[in-house]
This record gives structure tokens, C-alpha cells and sequence, in this order.
């Protein structure tokens, strides 16, 4: 099939897509993942208006990122890529009127809405995730795609840090959520309404390969380590004498900080393999955690929450390759999205089972741990690598024969 070289996003298999539809697709996921850059500001809100507690913090981060991994995951296995311009414009405005819906809720009503948030969430998301699982360079347009990201979560946070969570508390937050998913709707117009199939993928069936389905575990639990630590930023701020303007400063800084990650990424994407990056990011990482947990003043709270939004940004995108090594079919880079987001999930819920309403330094003890188990994974399917390929050639010799 001949393809179409004026586009920008060149898949492995079938046309390339123009800017104008790759710039749509990524507003699909900039809306879908919103919540992650600016929820620990609204959660943190939520915890001081006492409309929640903090162990329910993490509950409600965990439902949320569990509707949104779920309806991923299902959307990538069931639903082909197809009606995509329907399905953005209808998920942005169920999201829109869910996070408005969220005003003067309480408990167990919040709980049940930021699930249900989830839900159009992950389907938008599947959107953008089957564009850059089909790109020749995967992790440089998943660089690009966290980068634009961070840029609209940053201007995000900012106004919540100065203007509006000051003003309006979390239900003014919330209801700006709402306004921005209503940006879904003219990127439906421009965004491609399918995709072409995965080539790699065809005549295959049935589960996922092993090394696919341990690539995706490594994946889920080193992101559930930061995703456990990051949503208590303002308790632990709280814990070290800093005050909520301290903890909304350094979640804005942070992704300021992500846009320079981001760049990194972009840059050293193709140039660079995934285990140097995860290396360095696993340093980086237990060094933040390090400095949140001796009471750091707040320059220093901020400049380590800045060095955690750096890495996070650079190591994304580099998630990917390490999957489509794991398996070349890319079936199991499909699930890539969904296996981040779970792992965004099950921190928080693992966090919410160490903390207490006093406490909160347990999280940062489960964050080393899961951090150190997922890298272990990741090196294991890095070194086996050569070995996997040999048997798979092995495999495909003995059959022809």
C-alpha cells in the first residue's frame, strides 16, 4: 500500500496521518489525562474543604485511573479503530458533564463520579494510544504527545494554584475541567476516523505472549510507584510544616519542570535505549523521595518535586519500546496506556492501605519498593532479550522445516 509521505506520523503499517489530524488525536489524550497532572491540586482541595478524607484521596485517584485503565484496555482489545471522530466527540462531553457534576459532592458521591470519570477518559485515550503504537518511532511521538500534555496541565495548574482554587475551591477547579473536555469536540472534526489494522498482528490470536504480559506488569508496577507518591504531594507537604501553597506551588513547578522532560525525551528518542533512562530515572526518583521524607523546606520541597517531574516526562515515552521489545507484534503495546494507567491506579490504592490520617511517610517506603521491583523486571526482559529473538527464530525454523 502505497503511503502518503506529506504526513508527519508515519505508521509501520498503512497511511500516515497529516499534522492536522495527528494535533487532534493528541488533544484526545491532552483531555483524557488532564486529571493526572492537575489531581493532586483538586484532591488536595477536596481533603481540605473535608469533603474527603486523606485515605479517601487515594481511593478516589485509584477509581478514577481504574475506569480510565479499564475502559483502555477493553477499548483496545474489543473495539476496532474505527468511528474514531464519534467516539472523541461523545466521550469529551460525558467528561465534560461528569467533572461538572462533581460540584457540592461528598464522600461516597465522589467516589462514584471520578469512576465514572474514568470511563470517557479511557476511551480518549485509547485514541491516541493507537496512533503512537502504529508510528515507526513510537517513543518519539509519545514524547511529543506527554510534552504538548504537560504544556496544558501546566497552564491548568496555574490558574488553580492563583486564581481559581483560591477563589472557588474545588468546585471551581472541577467545573474548568468540565469547560476544557468541550475542546474535544472541534479536534473531532479534524482527527482521522480510522485507523489502518496492525499489520504485525494479523493471523495472530488468542492471550498476549509471556514476555508481552511481563513487560506490561514491569510497566504497571514502576509507574503505581509514583502514582502512589505523587497523590499524597499535599499531605506530605502538610507533614513537613509547608502549607497548601507550597504543595499547589511545587505541582505547577513540577510540570513546568516536565516540559524540559518531555524535550529530553523527544531528543534522545531513537538515539538512546530504555534502560539507561530507566536507570537514571530510578535514581532520581529515590533521591526526591529521599528529601520529601527529612522535612525539606519549601525551595527544597519544590526543587526535588521539579527533579520527580523531569524524570516522570523522560521515562514515559521510553515505556513503549521496552513493550514492543518484549513483543514485536506490538498487540501488547496496545495495552501500554492502559498497563501506565493502572499502575497511576493501584499506587494510590496501595498508598491508602500504609497512611493514616496523621502519617503519611509510608508511601514513600512503598514507592522505593515498587520502583526497585519494577526496574528489576524491566532489566531481566532487557538482558533475556537476545536470547527471546534466538528462540523465536528457532521456533519459526523448526516450524518451516
Amino acid at each position: 500500500m502505497a503511503q502518503d509521505h506529506s504526513g508527519v506520523v508515519h505508521e509501520v503499517d498503512g497511511h500516515d496521518l497529516p499534522p492536522l489530524q495527528a494535533a487532534a488525536v493528541i488533544a484526545f489524550g491532552m483531555i483524557s489525562l488532564l486529571v493526572i497532572g492537575v489531581g493532586p491540586a483538586l484532591l488536595g482541595a477536596l481533603v481540605d474543604e473535608h469533603r474527603i478524607t486523606p485515605a479517601g484521596l487515594g481511593v478516589t485517584a485509584m477509581l478514577e485511573l481504574f475506569g480510565m485503565g479499564i475502559s483502555t484496555g477493553l477499548a483496545g482489545v474489543f473495539l476496532k479503530p474505527e468511528r474514531l471522530k464519534a467516539i472523541g466527540a461523545g466521550a469529551s462531553l460525558v467528561l465534560a458533564a461528569i467533572n461538572v457534576g462533581t460540584y457540592h459532592a461528598h464522600g461516597m458521591s465522589v467516589f462514584l463520579i471520578r469512576a465514572a470519570a474514568g470511563v470517557p477518559e479511557g476511551l480518549l485515550l485509547w485514541i491516541t494510544v493507537g496512533m503512537i503504537a502504529r508510528s515507526v518511532t513510537p517513543e518519539r511521538w509519545a514524547a511529543v504527545f506527554f510534552t504538548a500534555r504537560v504544556g496544558s496541565e501546566l497552564t491548568l495548574a496555574l490558574l488553580y494554584a492563583f486564581l481559581i482554587i483560591p477563589r472557588s475551591g474545588a468546585d471551581g477547579g472541577y467545573a474548568v475541567m468540565g469547560l476544557v473536555c468541550l475542546f474535544g469536540l472541534p479536534a473531532a472534526i479534524f482527527a482521522p476516523d480510522r485507523y489502518g489494522p496492525l499489520m504485525q498482528a494479523q493471523g495472530v490470536t488468542g492471550a498476549l505472549p509471556v514476555r508481552g504480559l511481563i513487560a506490561l506488569a514491569a510497566t504497571v508496577i514502576f509507574v503505581s510507584a509514583n502514582g502512589a507518591v505523587a497523590v499524597y504531594l499535599q499531605p506530605i507537604a502538610h507533614r513537613a510544616g509547608l502549607s497548601s501553597d507550597v504543595a499547589r506551588t511545587a505541582v505547577w513547578a513540577s510540570l513546568a519542570a516536565q516540559i524540559l522532560g518531555g524535550a529530553l525525551s523527544t531528543l534522545l528518542a531513537g538515539r538512546v535505549r530504555y534502560l539507561p533512562v530507566f536507570a537514571a530515572t530510578v535514581a532520581s526518583f529515590l533521591l526526591v523521595w529521599l528529601v520529601f521524607g527529612l522535612h525539606p523546606p519549601a525551595l527544597v520541597f519544590i526543587a526535588a518535586n521539579c527533579l520527580s517531574g523531569i524524570v516522570a516526562l523522560l521515562v514515559g515515552p521510553f515505556l513503549v519500546p521496552m513493550i514492543i521489545d518484549a513483543d514485536p507484534t506490538r498487540r501488547s503495546a496496545m495495552q501500554s496506556a492502559g498497563a501506565q494507567v493502572f499502575g497511576g491506579a493501584i499506587g494510590p490504592l496501595l498508598a491508602a492501605l500504609v497512611v493514616g490520617n496523621r502519617d503519611v511517610h509510608g508511601v514513600l517506603w512503598l514507592g522505593v519498593v515498587l520502583m526497585l521491583i519494577g526496574f528489576g523486571v524491566m532489566v531481566w526482559l532487557y538482558f533475556t532479550n537476545d536470547r527471546a529473538i534466538a528462540d523465536r527464530a528457532a521456533q519459526a525454523i523448526a516450524t518451516e522445516s
